[in-house]
C-alpha cells in the first residue's frame, strides 16, 4: 500500500507558488515572442516572389523545429558565453521557448491564410486594395478563427515544454519541486503537486482561447 504524504507540498506551498508565477511570466512573454514572430515569418513564408526573405523564413522553421527544444535552451545559455556573450537565465529561457514556438506558430498562420478563398483575393484586388490591406481587412480576420484552435494546442504544448526552463537554472516550478524533493525525498507527491499545476495552467488558456472563439463566431466572423 502507497503511503502518501503531501506535508512537505504543503509546508512549501508558498516556493511552489512562487515557481508557478516565475514559469507563468517566462510562458507569457515567451507566447508574445512566439505570436509575433510566428505571424510574421508565416507571412514570410506566402511569397514566393521575394526568394531571399522566403528562403530565411523556410531555413528558421527548419532549423528550429527540426532540433530539439532542450538542445536550443543549452546553445542559448551554455554555448552563447564561448562567444563572450553571457545572457540572463531568464532570457534564454524566452528566446529558446519563443523561437522554438515561433517555428509552429509560422506554420499554423500560414496554412491558415493559404485556407482562404484565394477568389476573396482577387476581388480586393481588382477593387484596388493593396496586398498589404487586403492581408490585414480580408484575409486575416477569417483567418483567425481558423487559428485558434491550432494556436491553442501549441500554447498548451509551450506550457509543458517550460518545465524544461529548470535545466538552465530558471527557478520555475520544476526548479523549486526539485529543491523540495531533495529535502523531503518525496518526490511522487511533489511531483503529483506539479502536474495538477501544469493542469490548471492548459486548461485556463484551453478555456480562455474557446471562450475567445465563441466571441469570434457571435460577431459573425467565420
Amino acid at each position: 500500500m502507497i503511503d502518501f504524504d503531501f506535508s512537505p507540498v504543503i509546508e512549501n506551498f508558498g516556493s511552489l507558488m512562487h515557481g508557478t508565477l516565475i514559469t507563468v511570466e517566462v510562458v507569457a512573454v515567451s507566447m508574445i515572442l512566439s505570436c509575433t514572430l510566428g505571424l510574421l515569418v508565416g507571412i514570410g513564408r506566402l511569397d514566393t516572389s521575394r526568394r531571399l526573405l522566403y528562403g530565411i523564413c523556410s531555413f528558421y522553421v527548419f532549423i528550429f523545429r527540426g532540433t530539439p527544444l532542450l538542445v536550443q535552451l543549452f546553445i542559448w545559455y551554455y554555448g552563447l558565453p564561448q562567444f563572450g556573450i553571457s545572457l540572463p537565465s531568464f532570457l534564454c529561457g524566452v528566446i529558446g521557448l519563443g523561437l522554438y514556438s515561433a517555428s509552429y506558430v509560422s506554420e499554423i498562420v500560414r496554412g491558415a491564410l493559404q485556407s482562404v478563398d484565394k477568389g476573396q483575393h482577387e476581388a480586393a484586388r481588382a477593387i484596388g486594395m493593396s496586398r498589404r490591406v487586403t492581408m490585414r481587412l480580408i484575409i486575416v480576420p477569417q483567418a483567425i478563427v481558423r487559428i485558434i484552435p491550432p494556436l491553442g494546442n501549441e500554447f498548451i504544448s509551450l506550457i509543458k515544454n517550460s518545465a524544461l526552463i529548470s535545466l538552465v537554472t530558471i527557478h520555475d516550478i520544476m526548479h523549486e519541486g526539485q529543491q523540495i524533493i531533495s529535502v523531503s525525498y518525496r518526490s511522487l507527491e511533489v511531483y503529483l503537486a506539479i502536474g495538477a499545476v501544469y493542469l490548471v495552467l492548459t486548461w485556463s488558456v484551453s478555456r480562455l482561447l474557446r471562450t475567445f472563439e465563441n466571441r469570434l463566431h457571435t460577431k459573425g466572423i467565420q
